[in-house]
């Protein structure tokens, strides 16, 4: 079937090739994503690649998959994107009457996305040889921690550790050595350091819900105590394209006493990247009318938070989430 089709788009047929390539068009999104730490740049680079096979299929010669050939394409186009692309400044902070505390630290990664959850599913695939769970996959935490690395290695640790491409393989979609890629892998797998800590509870288990729901009420209470005792004793708070970083309760329980004071939240609940998240709205005293404020990502471990990050307003449309709710 894969080689009637080739032929049929080989002769112009658009339809021969949407079908093509159609199957694999989710599953590069998220490569791309996970390359470029954007979900809006993954689409991007996902049309880029459409394009680019479109226009070269001609020279598809049937020694690797269609899967991979696209792969090696995408994976291309999202090194140039790096290669290409300054590095976005960071945002200042933009919540009105509160000035936040010192920060424990400025993050590295200023520039990073959620993945909303409904749009994922359909593209989580990893190799039998893969090192990583599909959960683990494509988190928060590892996402931001594939951003620090160098292009290249990023690439290199997604297409063998996460998609469980052998070093063959990636080294001829990379046009590099098997040695070579050997060596970015060693150097990757350094700067990727599993941040040891309990597993989350399995999503929507009672489990799960129940961490939530405290978490709910406590933040809509403004309850900073109940807060804190949901979170782990090394709990981070992150805020991108915002820098700065809170680690620990206490930076973090100073943090939040300033952002949950004379203000009422209400969470709406969604989910990104697998994880539980919440659309936050800030309740207008006057008009009733509440206004969004971002979205708000748990990072659970065990039967506690162990890390929140905050998104701007610009993410909730991809999640279906009005930027303000009535009153």
């Amino acid at each position: 079937m894969s080689t009637e089709l080739i032929t049929r788009a080989r002769a112009g047929d658009g339809g021969a090739f949407r079908e093509l390539t159609e199957p694999y068009r989710r599953e590069l999104h998220v490569h791309c994503y996970r390359m470029l730490g954007s979900f809006q740049d993954a689409e991007d680079a996902v049309q880029d690649t459409l394009l680019a096979a479109w226009q070269g299929l001609a020279g598809f010669e049937g020694r690797a998959s269609v899967r991979t050939w696209l792969y090696r394409i995408a994976t291309n186009r999202c090194l140039n994107v790096l290669r290409s692309t300054s590095r976005r400044p960071a945002k200042e902070w933009d919540v009105p009457r509160f000035e936040p505390p010192a920060p424990s630290r400025l993050g590295e990664v200023v520039w990073l996305e959620p993945y909303p959850q409904h749009l994922l599913e359909a593209g989580l695939e990893v190799g039998p040889e893969a090192h990583y769970e599909q959960a683990e996959a494509v988190s928060l935490a590892f996402v931001t921690a594939l951003q620090v690395l160098p292009a290249r290695q990023r690439a290199v640790l997604i297409l063998r550790e996460v998609l469980g491409y052998h070093a063959d393989e990636v080294a001829e979609m990379l046009g590099s050595t098997v040695e070579s890629v050997t060596s970015a892998l060693r150097r990757a797998r350094a700067g990727v350091r599993r941040r040891p800590q309990e597993p989350p509870p399995a999503p929507g288990t009672p489990a799960e819900q129940a961490l939530v729901a405290k978490f709910v009420r406590a933040y809509s209470a403004g309850d900073v105590d109940a807060l804190v005792a949901l979170l782990t004793a090394d709990v981070r708070v992150s805020m991108p394209p915002i820098p700065l970083e809170y680690h620990g309760r206490d930076d973090v329980a100073r943090f939040y006493a300033g952002i949950l004071r004379h203000r009422a939240y209400d969470l709406v609940p969604a989910r990104a990247n697998g994880q539980p998240a919440f659309g936050t709205y800030l309740r207008d005293p006057d008009s009733g009318r509440r206004h969004g404020a971002g979205l708000l990502v748990l990072t659970l471990a065990g039967d506690r938070i162990s890390a929140l990050t905050r998104f701007d307003n610009d993410v909730l449309p991809s999640f279906g989430l009005p930027r303000v709710l009535p009153g």
